[in-house]
């Protein structure tokens, strides 16, 4: 844990006075809120949106002020967002969706000025598809939906919590693809989006992201800017 705590802590440095901060969500994400929290407790004045229930839970608790996901009026943009990623290859492009807040995540990071993503060394790969691909998608027509995304040559499998489909924060089912490997992200990205039914992806493109914070287990922390 000492990897993805210290690439988190590494990252929140970039947060400044008055700034709109997104929140991520997962493991690592946790470590930024937790210094994000300390931060504010000692006098830190910044509002925040979180990309999940979980990590909005996480923010109150610790006394960070929050504008509501829902809530548009008064924000333009967002400063700066942090998160972390379930894999990242050598160009930057990142899976994610570990958790289930995909859709958020990606509003989110697309919104933000500037976007940070931190991850331990082992989440670093030559090319996305070690881990499986989550899709959001909507229950009507589930099957169907399922059947459309095998024939892009994954095997789909709808994500189950506790013995029961794993539901989103948005009310919908996550498929968990597993593929070979990925080439191309930007263009699988797309086929899947064409597919009624798919709300959205796990692939984050290269181009959003303004760079990566790798922590190791001795505690070393590298940055690698994407798009500085």
């Amino acid at each position: 844990m000492i990897a993805k705590k210290t690439a988190a802590e590494k990252a929140v440095e970039y947060i400044r006075e008055g700034m709109v901060v997104g929140l991520g969500s997962g493991t690592t994400a946790f470590y930024a809120i937790q210094k994000i929290g300390e931060k504010v407790k000692a006098g830190l004045k910044i509002r925040a949106v979180a990309t999940s229930l979980q990590s909005e839970s996480i923010a109150k608790e610790l006394k960070i002020p929050l504008i509501p996901l829902n809530e548009t009026e008064g924000v333009d943009s967002i400063d700066v967002a942090f998160d972390g990623a379930d894999e990242v290859d050598t160009k930057g492009n990142l899976i994610k969706g570990g958790g289930g807040s995909l859709l958020r995540e990606k509003i989110i990071a697309y919104a933000s000025k500037r976007f940070h993503v931190m991850v331990d060394d082992s989440k670093l790969v030559e090319r996305l598809g070690r881990v499986s691909l989550p899709v959001e998608i909507i229950p009507f027509g589930a099957t169907l939906t399922l059947k459309h995304l095998k024939s892009l040559g994954c095997e789909p499998v709808l994500r189950k919590s506790n013995g029961k489909y794993f539901i989103t924060d948005n009310g919908n089912l996550i498929a968990d693809c597993k593929f070979a490997d990925i080439g191309d992200p930007a263009q699988l990205d797309v086929k899947i989006k064409m597919i009624p039914g798919v709300i959205e992806t796990g692939l984050f493109s290269n181009k959003i992201i303004t760079s990566l914070f790798i922590g190791s287990q001795t505690g070393e922390v590298r940055e690698i800017f994407i798009n500085p």
